[in-house]
């Protein structure tokens, strides 16, 4: 039991160390990029020449909450707007496949389940195609003699990996059809595997994106058709406050020849271990610039380790990192290139990987282990440094701190299953108490992420 706690211990450290640590120091606090979940009065924002208004903000339910501030205002007709960022470009575009488009019967379900949450998405270089996301209702007056209302969005673009990171675009029209303006929230998103739902990531991101875009445009005049303007609704999301106004109010362009609201799209779319056994043999192989540093102590410490080293941790080091990377690289893989599969079959096929494959066969490659310590210290490790992969290929450079805790925990966690599987942890029993510790903590923590808890 003693020796357990040590383990313990020292899965929490290294949970810390190279998980919590980092994401607390490096990402902005809880405060800075959470929704603002009180009520407010509403102070209404207008356009020059523009009787129509609008809140600076979208909320998920009919009621003033700070949650996703509107960062891009493009002046001119929807259509006209929606055709220039999805079809005029004078790069090889390709139109990005609704996901749900195809499965309208689940959109209730994908709603309720909050599925599709805020992500960022940019318009340069890449056509936008229709998204279908959870409701956000914007907050618009008419102008005089008219009462002001709530509305959905008219319509919503997406580009990029719905198993992966990508960008999305919330479009709300004018209540007022004189007064031509298209108010935009968009940000950026990545899918999580441990809670089966996107997380937002930003809007700074997207709006700079789409602020090139148009600025890309050779219709566009950067000096004269697109500057920005202080909304004041910064604080959610790493919003700074400023929204984006492009005016295409003087362009002349093509009909689009689709309504806003109405268009849909669809796409087309052996490692070798060089052991040393001796002080003497880790000099002779260590680089002189830091063999002039050590001394004779930290060579035998360091032969020490060497000889501890067994071919079965660094088979369970890439079993981790690869079946982890495995199931964001392969949901990908399905995403495009499987069209027949929803994103409920690729989850469903996918996901035990993670809750399953990865516990288990990290139980069975460390039953080949001698030491307790050893093992679980490299099955923690080997799935911190995979979370920091995944997180490092998607570009997240923040997390809530819900998400560091839960990642924190399936360290330990699996650290607890590995070093319960090996040969001095199962001497007297299979069963021991840190195996069981970890495992139940596996589940708790899954089970806890599914259900909304982490």
């Amino acid at each position: 039991m003693r020796r357990s706690l040590v383990i313990a211990v020292t899965l929490l450290a290294l949970s810390f160390l190279f998980v919590g640590g980092p994401s607390l120091l490096f990402s902005p606090s809880t405060d800075s990029v959470a929704p603002d979940e009180t009520e407010v009065t509403p102070r209404m924002t207008s356009l020059e020449e523009s009787d129509s208004e609008f809140w600076r903000f979208l909320s998920p339910a009919e009621r003033f909450q700070q949650r996703s501030p509107l960062n891009v205002i493009v002046r001119g007709d929807s259509d006209d707007i929606l055709r220039m960022m999805t079809e005029e470009s004078d790069g090889d575009w390709e139109e990005i496949e609704a996901i749900e488009a195809e499965y309208e019967d689940n959109e209730t379900v994908l709603q309720e389940q909050e599925f599709l949450e805020e992500h960022d998405r940019h318009a340069t270089g890449i056509e936008w195609g229709d998204a279908h996301g959870t409701t956000r209702y914007a907050y618009v007056d008419p102008g005089p003699d008219e009462d002001a209302y709530w509305t959905d969005e008219s319509g919503q673009l997406e580009d990029g990996d719905y198993y992966g990171q990508r960008y999305h675009i919330r479009l709300y029209e004018s209540p007022n059809s004189d007064d031509q303006w298209v108010a935009m929230q968009a940000h950026t998103e990545h899918f999580d595997w441990f809670t089966l739902r996107h997380r937002v990531d930003g809007v700074e991101a997207a709006q700079t994106k789409i602020e090139r875009d148009f600025m890309d445009h050779p219709r566009v005049d950067i000096e004269q058709d697109v500057r920005r303007i202080y909304l004041d609704n910064d604080g959610p999301s790493d919003s700074d406050g400023w929204a984006t106004v492009v005016d295409l109010t003087g362009m002349v362009l093509l009909p689009a020849g689709v309504g806003l609201a109405a268009k849909r799209r669809a796409r087309t779319a052996s490692t070798g271990i060089s052991r040393e056994t001796d002080s003497e043999q880790v000099s002779d192989h260590t680089p002189d610039a830091i063999d002039d540093h050590l001394t004779d102590v930290d060579r035998r410490r360091i032969a020490a380790a060497y000889d501890r080293l067994e071919a079965g941790h660094i088979i369970l080091l890439f079993t981790i990192l690869a079946m982890f990377l495995g199931v964001r690289l392969g949901g990908v893989a399905l995403e495009r290139n499987a069209g027949f599969m929803t994103p409920h079959m690729i989850a469903a096929l996918l996901y035990p990987v993670i809750a399953l494959g990865i516990p288990v066969a990290t139980y069975l490659i460390a039953g080949t282990l001698t030491r307790r310590l050893d093992a679980a210290i490299v099955a923690a490790g080997s799935l911190a440094v995979a979370i920091w992969l995944d997180y490092g290929l998607l570009g997240v450079d923040s997390l809530p701190v819900d998400v560091v805790l839960q990642r924190m925990l399936v360290v330990v966690a699996l650290g607890l299953i590995a070093g319960g599987a090996a040969k001095r942890a199962t001497r007297d029993s299979r069963f021991n108490d840190m195996l069981i510790a970890g495992v139940v903590m596996w589940v708790v923590v899954l089970g806890g992420t599914l259900l909304g808890y982490f």
